[in-house]
């Protein structure tokens, strides 16, 4: 007799804690500070057919909904004939992966009694993959680090041990490459293990008929959601700072029903340099976008990603051909809700947040020795750094929160552990929130100096310097950002730039945008944010007409 719907629901609930026990182990375990400090990471557990059937709440969309599509890829690669008990499979190609090639996905199969019956998979950032180092500057892919096809990391239990030495070979961080890739099996073996004794608790020997209820229930729950959305094609532009130059967004939303289309026509070509964004990422990000608006309530899987169709013209920007750089693809993903979003307000009003920061702040260090001969280190280190989100119809916006990656910031203690740098400064930035009914989250400003004996480059990967976050239904722009030495001079936004012994950099993060007209905030939160330093005097007369 097969299982109820109320047995389906009941084991549907326990993989989401599988899934968040995978996760928990690669926090545990992972060498990286951007995986066990910031959560830069994706778990999930997948059907034969390398469907997502669960995924767990700890990890980044980026991650998460690219590798929805990219195990598909795994199972097609390697093939049911060449899948035994105790593989594991290893890629970070950004366009059968997760976007660029800091991201190492690992598959595991999954096998029960004999037979294959999944698969889990997971992803984290590494702090390094060879080539140029994390930064944009590259021209092709194959500037940007070591990419490693879809292959096995380990077969019937043992790990390939040239596909090892290749990778320590080839990378800066040979310790803490090579540890991630471990920490990721360990990760997936730990939610095979939970895995088989909710099967065993559950009397159940496949996943199948679990894995067809899960993700039809939620299809055909998200396709509901979106017939209650007004049909009609919506359209919306934006303009980012690019690298070189400025890059033009476009999107239409074509609602008919409950078909949903975003099509990215119009938007830039590619990048000679690494801010391509291939469209897996892209669809990831727009897709998260239009779920969170639309369907908040029903869990992640291939059932609720699937309506959301998404499209963009190979060779624009968010749909980078090979062998285009791509190694901060991050800067533009991230700001794809912020477009789709302005689209689905009208369609929605009174729904979606304004423009936040969006894009991560991110900041890879190399720090090296001042003197060659000195025989100090090299060193390399990773800070993830959060904007302000946009206000909210009924909410002010979040300050120094990572929107839409959702990604924790790494602790100046964490950071300072592992390379030669002092942080002086990291607090909310004074007025950098966009004025509104609804004020928008405040970024941040932070100040960081090489210690005695080193230097350092740091590669720049920032946006919303010359396009700031624009407010909604009157609100006004966030504070745009800046790149500079702590003694007011100008750094480019983009690019690997030194930092010499005894300079500061300077980073002041860009502010969310307002919702609604600024007069019509509240007399009392005006005075709130000026008692807490959240706006300045000249901003509450100047924005808000508050004399105090």
């Amino acid at each position: 007799m097969g299982a109820s719907d109320i047995d389906h629901q009941i084991m549907w609930n326990r993989l989401i804690a599988v899934v968040e026990e995978q996760a928990t182990t690669l926090i545990r375990t992972a060498f990286s500070t951007s995986v066990r400090e910031a959560g830069d990471l994706s778990a999930g557990l997948f059907d034969r057919e390398g469907r997502m059937i669960a995924q767990a709440v700890t990890g980044t969309p980026g991650h998460v909904n690219a590798m929805a599509e990219s195990v598909t890829h795994f199972a097609a690669r390697i093939g049911p004939q060449n899948t035994f008990e105790g593989d594991v499979f290893i890629t970070n190609d950004p366009w059968l992966g997760t976007g660029h090639l800091h991201d190492i996905t690992v598959v595991t199969p999954v096998f029960r009694k004999g037979a294959h019956i999944g698969y889990f998979a997971c992803t984290a950032h590494v702090v390094d993959i060879g080539g140029r180092g994390f930064g944009p500057d590259g021209n092709e892919v194959f500037e940007e680090g070591l990419l490693i096809p879809i292959t096995k990391f380990a077969e019937r239990g043992q790990v390939q041990r040239l596909l090892i030495e290749m990778i320590r070979a080839n990378v800066r961080t040979p310790d803490q490459t090579v540890g991630d890739m471990y920490s990721l099996a360990a990760c997936n073996e730990a939610g095979d293990r939970r895995l088989q004794a909710m099967m065993d608790e559950f009397g159940i020997d496949d996943l199948q008929s679990l894995s067809d209820f899960v993700i039809e229930t939620s299809r055909k729950a998200t396709l509901e959601a979106i017939a209650k959305v007004p049909s009609g094609v919506y359209h919306e532009t934006m303009q980012v700072d690019g690298y070189d130059a400025p890059v033009h967004m476009e999107v239409t939303l074509d609602i008919d029903g409950d078909q949903l289309v975003a099509d990215f026509e119009g938007t830039s070509g590619m990048s000679r340099f690494g801010v391509n964004c291939p469209e897996v990422y892209t669809r990831a990000y727009a897709c998260y976008a239009l779920k969170c608006a639309i369907a908040p309530e029903v869990p992640n899987n291939t059932g609720s990603l699937e309506p959301f169709r998404i499209t963009a013209p190979e060779g624009c920007i968010l749909a980078a051909r090979r062998p285009a750089p791509v190694s901060v693809r991050h800067v533009m993903g991230h700001l794809v809700p912020d477009v789709v979003l302005g689209a689905l307000h009208k369609a929605m009003p009174d729904t979606v947040p304004a423009e936040g920061a969006s894009a991560l702040w991110n900041i890879q260090i190399s720090a090296r020795a001042s003197d060659p001969e000195s025989g100090l280190p090299n060193r390399e280190v990773l800070m993830f750094n959060s904007g302000g989100t946009g206000a909210r119809p009924e909410f002010d916006g979040l300050s120094a929160t990572a929107f839409p990656s959702g990604v924790s910031t790494m602790s100046v203690e964490a950071t300072e552990h592992v390379g030669p740098i002092t942080v002086w400064r990291k607090d909310l930035r004074e007025g950098s929130g966009g004025a509104g009914a609804l004020r928008g989250g405040l970024g941040q400003t932070i100040e960081i100096e090489p210690r005695a004996g080193y230097d350092f480059y740091f590669n720049a990967m920032f946006d919303r310097v010359k396009n700031p976050a624009r407010g909604r239904n009157g609100g006004l722009a966030g504070g745009a950002g800046a790149v500079e030495l702590a003694d007011g001079s100008a750094l480019r936004s983009k690019g690997r730039q030194l930092i010499k012994n005894g300079q500061r950099l300077k980073l002041s993060l860009p502010g969310g945008g307002g919702y609604g007209a600024p007069e019509q905030r509240d007399r009392d939160a005006v005075a709130q944010d000026l008692d807490a330093g959240f706006i300045t005097a000249e901003q509450a007369k100047n924005d808000y007409g508050f004399e105090g």
